[in-house]
């Protein structure tokens, strides 16, 4: 399912407050951005214990229960975790993950609040999530009737919202400054093979075990620690990242005019890692019509074009990259790349060879 207005973190947290209290809620989102982590939030600021269950692992009979004998007639007993007499959270997770009969059994629980002749206590919530079917998890299609029942919300990752909570929670501080400068390397989309990539979920726990390696980190040990939990694309530059915050090179020195893009064979990854840098400062820092530029625009413009003719000199591939169109995040605009292209018009040509 792919919702019209997405919300963010923050925009949850105050749909949750507001609707959830009233009507069953199904959030929909990709894989490892943070759906469990923020409805456990969420009971925790309301004040209800939260009740997770698994919709990948259930089966019927482990929510509307075992029957029994009572007075010579059947009755069905619900699952204690689920029968309790206090009001509480219960959170549905991964609950298209379930087979078709399982979803039938939820069908009174989340619209009626009862299994049998259990009902959940007065100001107890329900709240559903799971993944979409383009994200290569494991999904199963709700039933319309199912659908129906609920209220559903998409949720998209903020990096405002990750960034706050991240210093908040103590996130490694080497993982922070690096998704500062890279903020695009938060979420990757989920690769059609089976390889990590780059989520909330991942960068924690990267964060986690950079911490246990305490100061035993070495460039090698980093990079695979984060070949272990990113995007390969996002493990590379963040290896050459921390490669670099001892080392000489650095993107505000090279903007000053300071030093130079390095040139040495053996720090090709950091040169790498700062071109991309680079690339995401040009977008950061320009706006996007021309209309709009000021004389502070102009004059990084001229320093970027310098700046690009340097690195094409030491790596026409690496510059290529700076410059070219990327169908997946935002580029430079484009009356600077009518500049570039004036002024180094081998840099619009695909290299053949």
């Amino acid at each position: 399912m792919n919702l019209a207005v997405p919300v963010t973190q923050s925009q949850l947290m105050q749909i949750l407050l507001n609707v959830s209290v009233i009507r069953p809620v199904f959030i929909w989102g990709a894989p490892g951005i943070g759906k469990s982590a923020l409805v456990e939030s969420f009971a925790d600021q309301v004040g209800l214990p939260c009740v997770s269950l698994l919709g990948s692992q259930l089966a019927p009979e482990d929510i509307i229960g075992v029957p029994q004998i009572v007075d010579g007639k059947s009755q069905f007993c619900p699952p204690k975790m689920i029968a309790r007499k206090e009001p509480y959270c219960l959170f549905l997770d991964e609950l298209n993950a379930c087979s078709q009969e399982v979803q039938k059994a939820f069908y009174s629980l989340i619209h009626e609040r009862r299994i049998g002749d259990y009902h959940l206590p007065e100001g107890s919530i329900v709240i559903g999530a799971g993944n979409r079917a383009q994200d290569s998890a494991i999904v199963k299609p709700m039933s319309s009737a199912l659908i129906n029942r609920m209220f559903h919300v998409q949720l998209n990752v903020s990096f405002q919202d990750w960034i706050s909570w991240a210093y908040e929670n103590e996130i490694h501080p080497i993982v922070i400054e690096y998704l500062e400068s890279r903020p695009d390397h938060l979420w990757s989309a989920p690769p059609k093979t089976e390889e990590p990539f780059s989520t909330p979920r991942s960068w924690h726990m990267l964060s986690d075990a950079l911490r246990e390696f305490g100061d035993n980190l070495s460039p090698e040990v980093v990079g695979i620690l984060a070949g272990g939990s990113l995007t390969p694309a996002h493990a590379t530059q963040f290896k050459a990242f921390y490669k670099n915050l001892s080392g000489k090179y650095q993107l505000n020195a090279i903007l000053e005019g300071k030093i130079s893009f390095p040139s040495a064979a053996e720090d090709r990854d950091v040169l790498y890692f700062l071109a991309q840098s680079f690339r995401a400062q040009i977008i950061k820092e320009l706006p996007t019509r021309k209309d709009d530029i000021s004389g502070n625009h102009r004059q990084f413009a001229h320093t970027v074009k310098k700046l690009i003719k340097d690195l094409s000199a030491i790596s026409f591939e690496i510059a290529q990259l700076v410059v070219a169109k990327n169908e997946q995040s935002s580029n430079i605009p484009d009356w600077l790349m009518v500049e570039i292209v004036r002024d180094l018009p081998r840099l619009a040509v695909k290299d053949k060879g």
